[in-house]
């Protein structure tokens, strides 16, 4: 079929504004969210991640600067200086001594006072001197231990960082699904209280029952309103709480409400036996090990600070001292009062070491009794999902009653929604007892660093 010119401009002008005016509704989609891409995009987005790797590269750059101190110390120096006064040096006539000419002539010599000019106006001096310390090689080597110790403190608190950004996205992931279940529920029990109401004043109208239970239905809509309101607010509260966390532009978003399958829960030894790649474990560990390279090095702070000294020297407009002048030579330091000042330094080393032990003996009893409080939490959660199945399998057996007798004309829609209602309160039950499960086993792991 042709179609007619004019009629073909139209029809191009109706699809364009078609199209026009959908675009903002096909840009406008919603977007849905897994948890595992939640977690990905708050790795990437996080600004406290960031600020943690641009600290490690400070300490990896701080490595390197401590490392150039066991090298020589080189030093290159170099001076003008413009006399306007020189030293004049004056020889007397006849110093040197006589010539005698006859035996009655003798030339003095010199002859007469001479004035000789020592130096010149213009003066340069030119230096290079280079510096090897010897004795206090083991002391650096000591604080580039201390630097590289500080560096894997900022990696270990960049991971401590982002598990408790993983496990805060799971907390709140877990929460927004409970609550859209929970409102679920509310919305069911909302519909079966609508329903009663209806048939109470159909019943009223064809003046088959008194006008007594009406009240108590209409405050059970305005609960379950309520509660569907709560619901809501909680789920805009958590996906705002998951928007700033992953960096994401606006809490208008989905989550995907597949839950993942729910492992068998590992033996507490297991999680207890782990708690030494937890990141508050390794740091403490790792400021231990800080403490006793600080104690070492307040005792080789007793030592002289001997060095080979090196270099080259040349002058010019001194004609008393060389033009060029390469020298070599050894140079000590010992400040005496130092002896006494780090005998107090190696005992704050060493209160600091105790300070130390106490403190991974504390983290990590804080830590078993926080595996301890998580996996009676997993425990428990676990109890409660056999229990919460068992309920709902009833629940639906009865759903699937209540509909043959539907068929069968022998009840009423109300039988239908009331339990359906009961059944949305199992089906919430049941999915509440497994996130509660999987966020006890997101606590274990998060204890445990992973």
């Amino acid at each position: 079929m042709i179609i007619p010119m004019k009629n073909l401009r139209i029809y191009i002008a109706l699809v364009l504004g078609f199209l026009l005016e959908n675009q903002s509704t096909f840009a406008q989609t919603t977007p849905t969210y897994s948890l595992e891409q939640l977690s990905e995009i708050a790795i990437k987005s996080n600004k406290g991640l960031a600020i943690k790797q641009l600290q490690i590269e400070e300490k990896r750059i701080k490595v390197k600067e401590d490392e150039i101190k066991r090298l020589p110390v080189v030093n290159l120096s170099s001076t003008y200086q413009y006399n306007v006064n020189l030293a004049n040096i004056t020889i007397p006539a006849g110093a040197i001594g006589v010539i005698p000419m006859n035996a009655t002539t003798q030339v003095p010599l010199p002859n007469t006072d001479k004035n000789i000019t020592v130096g010149s106006n213009n003066n340069y001096n030119i230096g290079l001197t280079a510096y090897m310390p010897l004795t206090q090689q083991a002391k650096i080597k000591m604080g580039i231990e201390v630097s590289k110790v500080e560096n894997q403190v900022s990696e270990k608190e960049k991971l401590k960082v982002s598990l408790q950004l993983k496990h805060g996205i799971e907390q709140l992931y877990y929460a927004t699904l409970i609550a859209q279940k929970q409102q679920e529920e509310a919305q069911a029990k909302l519909n079966l209280a609508n329903n009663r109401l209806n048939d109470l004043e159909n019943a009223i109208t064809a003046g088959k029952t008194l006008d007594l239970n009406k009240a108590g239905i209409l405050a059970s809509i305005a609960d379950e309103e309520q509660n569907i309101l709560k619901f809501d607010f909680q789920i805009q509260n958590y996906k705002a709480d998951i928007a700033k966390l992953a960096g994401l532009p606006n809490e208008d978003f989905s989550l995907t409400s597949t839950l993942p399958v729910v492992n068998n829960l590992s033996s507490i030894t297991d999680y207890k036996s782990g708690i030494s790649t937890n990141p508050d474990v390794q740091i403490a560990n790792l400021n231990k090990y800080k403490t006793e390279v600080g104690f070492k090095a307040a005792k080789l702070s007793d030592r002289p600070d001997i060095g080979l000294v090196t270099g080259y020297a040349y002058q010019s407009g001194n004609p008393l001292a060389p033009a060029n002048n390469p020298f070599i030579g050894v140079n000590l330091k010992w400040n005496l009062q130092d002896l006494y000042a780090n005998k107090q330094i190696q005992k704050q080393r060493a209160l600091q070491m105790k300070q130390a032990e106490e403190n991974i003996d504390y983290t990590q009893e804080q830590l078993l009794y926080e595996i301890e409080k998580a996996y009676r939490k997993a425990q428990q959660s676990k109890s409660l999902i056999n229990v919460a199945e068992k309920a709902l399998k009833y629940r639906q057996e009865e759903l699937k009653l209540q509909e043959d007798k539907q068929l069968a004309g022998m009840n009423l829609k109300t039988d239908i929604l009331a339990t359906k209602a009961v059944l949305a309160k199992a089906e919430a039950d049941v999915y509440a007892a497994k996130l509660a499960y999987l966020i006890a086993l997101s606590d274990l792991d998060a204890l445990i660093g992973q």
